[in-house]
């Protein structure tokens, strides 16, 4: 295994961690303090973007991905597409 293939799989396990956060703030709530743990669920959510960020930046500095953090249009084109779907989940009840 070379370097980049090292910080892809670092990437990986990044978006793994996002997502194992995500599902425990969904199940216990974003403000729920893990026993053993400082920081709520939403804290915990912003660490590890942060390091989900920090992966991809170093991937981005060596060449190996573009640039990451998106730009102003580019999130607003996101948020039309998110609002789009979420309108379609309301249509057939699944979104209150």
């Amino acid at each position: 295994m070379n370097r980049t293939e090292h910080l892809l799989v670092c990437l990986a396990e990044e978006c793994d961690e996002v997502g194992q956060r995500v599902s425990k703030a969904l199940r216990f709530g974003l403000s729920e303090v893990q026993p053993g743990q400082p920081l709520t669920n939403a804290d915990r959510i912003l660490e590890e973007l942060r390091d989900l960020f920090a992966v991809a930046s170093i991937l981005a500095s060596e060449g190996v991905i573009g640039w990451c953090l998106p730009e102003h249009m580019e999130v607003h084109a996101k948020l039309a597409k998110i609002e789009r779907f979420m309108a379609i989940s309301r249509e057939q009840g699944v979104l209150s």
